[in-house]
């Protein structure tokens, strides 16, 4: 399954930068996940500070 960022999320972008897919964008006030581009690597998640990126 797509990882999801909840709202713990402090929009640093540090997801962004790891995803080796870009399926992470900026979006309202946090980022984002494309369910449809994520293949659930996890890199998102081992870099976030706040572990906002999960499993969903």
């Amino acid at each position: 399954m797509a990882y999801q960022i909840s709202d713990e999320c402090i929009s640093c972008g540090a997801c962004e930068a790891e995803c080796p897919v870009s399926a992470i964008s900026e979006g309202d006030g946090k980022y984002v996940i494309d369910a449809d581009t994520c293949i659930s690597c996890g890199a998102c998640a081992g870099v976030c500070p706040v572990g906002a990126p999960s499993e969903q």
